[in-house]
């Protein structure tokens, strides 16, 4: 049996990113970007104004004040989208609106509001202004030959705009994994059916779900499989064309667990059957080819515990994902924490921040079947096999939800 760190090493080995693709920026949002992005280009182009107001030279309005202004001599009008022939010289400047191109010979910008106008020639200037002051120099936000972006990074609408400021409108992207998931159990129902006084609702089928897509897999209902061996390897031999395989419950050592002899069967190398974690101790992973399998257990805690440690980081490393796995972070425990010694736990706790640091506190009742513990968590944490009690105050780890 592994611990928590060997597991989820021997996952991560085996998962490797998939090939990609060429889409359209406005298909992009929350792909994975698969190549350098390298920039052709100034951004700004040109040195431009950053506010409406007047065009000068800093020569001429270095002792301007509100008792004392510069008067100027107002050469013409400048709007955004058009550029400016001639040059200001001593004594002059331009009526200019936001984004316009600076014009030649001058080197700053003076806010309308520090100005007051005599007639539509005429200009007084009533704020001195050092040079460059509310000019955006070409350049300053990404110069020709920027790397912009590498591989692994999830393109958000700051990555959208950033790619049409570029002018490029359509980038590679990482495939994103399929991931096909099966849920065992002659006791299961699925949403709308009858359940009787002996059927209970299959949760696991639409927390899965959920927690494919948000990893960035696309997710592929196999549905409900009842215990019968010949119906989940039907079910499960259907799905060998995913590239990740996940079954939920089945994988424990009961009577009607069937899932692993099913895998061996279907010629899964299975390269382990339990970890020595709670909840989720037994958790299955093998591989068919090159594909993944995850034999999850069917408590729904248990169930998405495992597929936020071990599936989401294979998940989103097959996806192209610079970063696999959840953040983590440092809170103080809020009260004793126990469990027994050989087992990583993963508590579903709430954070608190009070006086610039994170707390952590239990969301109370945490078996494995507690699903409003999941519901209720911030974060998960993770109190390793070496230790049996957490003090209140004591620094622990926890993965951020």
């Amino acid at each position: 049996m592994f611990s928590y760190e060997e597991a989820l090493k021997i996952i991560l080995e085996r998962a490797a990113p998939l090939g990609d693709e060429r889409v359209n920026i406005v298909d992009a949002l929350g792909r994975v970007i698969a190549e350098r992005v390298v920039s052709g280009r100034n951004i700004p182009p040109w040195d431009n104004s950053s506010m409406d107001g007047f065009a000068v030279r800093t020569s001429d309005v270095g002792s301007a004040r509100e008792h004392r202004p510069v008067e100027l001599t107002v050469i013409g009008d400048l709007p955004a989208g058009e550029k400016w022939s001639g040059t200001v010289g001593k004594g002059e400047a331009v009526r200019i609106m936001t984004g316009a191109p600076v014009p030649d010979g001058a080197d700053a910008v003076v806010r309308v509001e520090d100005t007051r106008e005599i007639t539509r020639d005429r200009v007084r200037v009533m704020q001195s202004v050092r040079p460059g002051t509310d000019i955006r120099r070409a350049g300053e936000d990404v110069r020709s030959g920027d790397m912009v972006f590498s591989p692994g990074i999830r393109i958000r609408p700051a990555e959208m705009g950033m790619l049409a400021a570029l002018n490029q409108p359509s980038v590679r992207v990482f495939l994103r994994p399929r991931v096909a998931f099966l849920t065992t159990g002659s006791e299961l129902a699925d949403l709308g059916e009858e359940t009787g006084d002996d059927r209970i609702v299959s949760s696991n089928t639409y927390s899965l779900t959920g927690q494919v897509a948000e990893a960035g897999g696309i997710p592929l209902n196999l549905g409900i499989a009842p215990d019968d061996p010949g119906e989940i390897r039907r079910r499960l031999e259907g799905a060998l064309t995913a590239d990740i395989l996940v079954t939920s419950a089945g994988v424990s050592v009961g009577e009607y667990d069937f899932v692993k002899d099913v895998f061996q069967q279907i010629g899964v190398e299975v390269h382990f059957f339990k970890v020595r974690i709670r909840p989720g101790r037994p958790l299955t992973f093998g591989t068919y080819g090159n594909k993944l399998v995850f034999g999850l257990p069917g408590n729904p805690v248990s169930s998405m515990v495992c597929f936020e440690e071990f599936v989401r980081p294979a998940v989103r490393k097959m996806g192209g994902h610079a970063r696999f796995e959840r953040a983590e972070m440092t809170a103080r425990a809020r009260e004793p924490v126990e469990k027994p010694e050989g087992l990583t736990f993963f508590f579903r706790c709430r954070l608190v921040q009070e006086n610039g640091e994170w707390w952590a506190e239990t969301t109370g009742p945490q078996g494995s079947g507690i699903l409003s513990s999941m519901v209720q968590a911030d974060g998960l944490m993770i109190v390793p096999e070496g230790k049996t009690r957490v003090e209140p105050g004591e620094p622990v780890r926890v993965h951020s939800l």
